[in-house]
């Protein structure tokens, strides 16, 4: 009994320790994934990974954290706010802005969680001398939303995401894998009930039964994780968005609870939404704008692709000059989808002129586009 209060005062410090450092959530899950390992082997048989070929490299561990941290006996499972404003889907209503998934809009997540991670570690190894333990921000090959859930800190939606009753959705994720044997948390139970708002919202039909999602066809893979052309039959349905998309967190009922952070990384930097002025920036021009953060994970290809698939969704006329410019661009990727949103902008009366742009072009996925042009 003694043993036993003391591990849990232990514990208590440790949580107390999370959440001066900022964690709001805090529970303790078992090293075990479950059923959730076979759903996952399920997930990856239907090729639902589509291109991210890390989480096929990395089965085995997330089936077994013990390849992990040899050892591992708990997991300790943390949550970070990053909600700053209201959303609604006006966004869509704004053609000539490009819409930035709430999380993306200043600093990279890891660079202001992984320290407190750190200091989190540091804490275990002063209240359990000799602890082994591993920490990560969505960076490991670990299955990080069954783990939440099972620390008791929400369940999984219908859309796939970690829900909290009486929060959202809006939060980070992270973990700490430590080898004692803490006391577990109080599993999480599903309060979806019989709400689709968000399958029913996807503006491309990803959510393709509750609980599971074709990452292939989710417009965060499509203009985040994708790294060549985006596949012309989710083009329109992309609209204005150009990092990811936030619709099936927009119009969860739960997120009307949510709680606006007053986290500096988290509040919107100027400059990120114009897509005109996006579409002009050089590779100069791109680092400075976006350094540290997420949106850099795309490089500028990646985001001036997205961005010239919603100026040709934008029907902004204006666009056309900085569209043409793009024909010039140093990058196959972003010529090609310059391309295809002057077809979308202009129709076939563009042609001429864009072949008249690409006399000299050679790459294939540049000069399919223009064939395809020609069939509009």
């Amino acid at each position: 009994m003694t043993e036993s209060k003391d591990i849990l005062e232990k514990l208590e410090k440790i949580r107390l320790k999370a959440l001066e450092l900022g964690f709001d959530g805090f529970g303790v899950a078992p090293p075990d994934v479950g059923e959730s390992g076979e759903w996952f082997q399920q997930w990856l048989a239907q090729n639902y990974d589509g291109e991210m070929a890390y989480i096929k490299r990395g089965e085995a561990k997330r089936l077994d954290l013990d390849l992990v941290l040899p050892g591992v006996k708990s997991v300790i499972c943390l949550t970070t706010p990053y909600f700053t404003t209201p959303r609604t889907l006006d966004y869509l209503n704004e053609p000539e802005t490009g819409d930035i998934s709430n999380y993306a809009l200043n600093l990279d997540y890891h660079d202001l969680i992984q320290p407190r991670l750190r200091e989190l570690e540091a804490c275990l190894a002063e209240v359990f001398p000799g602890c082994q333990t591993k920490g990560y921000v969505d960076t490991g090959p670990i299955l990080e939303k069954p783990l939440a859930e099972k620390a008791g800190l929400g369940w999984i939606g219908k859309h796939t995401n970690l829900l909290t009753e009486g929060v959202g959705s809006y939060y980070f994720l992270s973990e700490i894998l430590v080898d004692v044997a803490l006391p577990l948390s109080e599993a999480g139970q599903d309060h979806c009930g019989t709400c689709t708002a968000c399958i029913d919202i996807c503006p491309t039909e990803a959510i393709v039964a509750p609980y599971v999602l074709d990452a292939r066809k989710c417009i965060s893979y499509l203009t985040i994780e994708l790294k060549g052309a985006i596949p012309h039959e989710y083009r329109k349905a992309i609209g204005n968005r150009i990092y990811g998309c936030d619709d099936c967190q927009i119009v969860c009922p739960w997120n009307s609870y949510a709680v606006a952070t007053d986290e500096p990384a988290f509040q919107e930097r100027e400059g990120v939404k114009g897509l005109i002025e996006l579409m002009q920036l050089d590779d100069e021009e791109f680092r400075a704008r976006f350094r540290k953060s997420p949106v850099k994970r795309t490089k500028r290809r990646g985001l001036l692709r997205n961005v010239a698939v919603a100026l040709g969704n934008s029907g902004q006329l204006e666009a056309v000059p900085v569209l043409t410019e793009a024909l010039s661009d140093p990058e196959p990727l972003i010529r090609s989808h310059a391309v295809w949103a002057l077809g979308e902008l202009l129709g076939k009366g563009v042609l001429e002129a864009v072949e008249s742009c690409l006399l000299e072009e050679t790459d294939v996925l540049v000069l399919n586009e223009v064939e395809r042009l020609k069939t509009v």
